[in-house]
């Protein structure tokens, strides 16, 4: 049967891909959405052009003019490059699926800025850690929080998914499932495992996840997952706590893994058990860390050494 119109096949296509990335690639639930954000605004824009394009013929004209599309909407150079990415990989999977589309390399990623990396110092850290007052379990929850983000170096989406099942306080490790479906174990300090179980203590329920809301009444019979507290809600909490302390940085979760990374190295941690306790599949992911903390050596032998003593 033919398609109604040449863009459905092609959102026909996308759908095809989006499962291939969720089954047999397992991507995490948020590329997988990113990727649908980034292709379905193609196929919206090929609709408004009236461009009545099959695979095959979505040429290098085609893209150049979306890619000034997407200039025209005033998207970061990040973001009109995550669209190329994107769209990238979807021509990848169509030729290894025997489809005659354009090249992937024929699509040019825009040059964007080295990634800066925002962390925490030493001291920075202590007092983010002890911004949370222990007279509620709320506070005592979030202490909890702000130990084991900074213990694991864990992605906040990775936290929030835990349950309490999984967490083996005798040996102080759980193991996850992150990124790209790649399992890891993940190590506990002493101090992140007395805070979690002083938590646990505190908690009157049978909910499953490790970390739950406790605004408002709670109803016994709540799904587990209604509970589980989000990604957002931790990233609030982690802002919430940096404005309390008048930290000078906008730190996220995310700043925390990157403290947690830099805290390894510059203690000695060779990159490698480094890219292995962040999840990261690549290496060159983990290098960007060792750009942080060769500035800071450098900013220690000119405090030490720079005067030729």
């Amino acid at each position: 049967m033919p398609s109604q119109n040449k863009t459905s096949e092609i959102a026909k296509k996308i759908d095809e891909f989006l499962d291939y990335l969720s089954v047999e690639k397992g991507s995490s639930p948020l590329t997988i959405r990113n990727y649908k954000h980034y292709l379905t605004r193609l196929i919206k824009w090929l609709n408004a052009k009236k461009i009545n394009a099959k695979l095959e013929n979505i040429n290098q004209e085609v893209v150049h003019d979306y890619r000034i599309y997407l200039s025209k909407l005033g998207l970061g150079r990040k973001t009109q490059g995550y669209h190329a990415i994107a769209l990238r990989s979807f021509l990848k999977w169509l030729i290894r699926n025997d489809y005659q589309v354009l090249a992937p390399d024929k699509i040019d990623l825009p040059k964007i800025p080295e990634r800066q990396v925002k962390f925490l110092s030493g001291e920075q850290i202590d007092r983010l850690l002890n911004a949370p007052t222990l007279s509620s379990i709320q506070g005592i929850r979030d202490k909890a929080i702000l130990e084991v983000l900074f213990s694991t170096g864990l992605r906040v989406s990775e936290l929030t998914n835990l349950n309490i099942e999984k967490i083996d306080f005798e040996r102080r490790e759980f193991g996850i499932t992150g990124k790209g479906g790649r399992a890891r174990v993940v190590f506990l300090s002493s101090r992140s495992a007395d805070y979690l179980k002083k938590y646990l203590n505190e908690r009157k329920d049978h909910f499953k996840p490790l970390f739950i809301r406790h605004k408002g009444s709670v109803d016994p019979t709540t799904p587990d997952e209604k509970m589980r507290l989000t990604p957002r809600s931790v990233e609030r909490l982690v802002k919430k706590y940096v404005h309390k302390m008048k930290l000078p940085i906008e730190a996220t979760p995310h700043s925390i893994r990157h403290s947690y990374a830099t805290d390894l190295l510059i203690a000695g941690a060779d990159i490698r058990s480094v890219q292995e306790m962040l999840g990261h599949k690549n290496i060159s992911t983990t290098q960007i860390y060792t750009h942080v903390t060769n500035k800071q050596l450098h900013e220690i032998h000119e405090q030490f050494h720079g005067r030729g003593k």
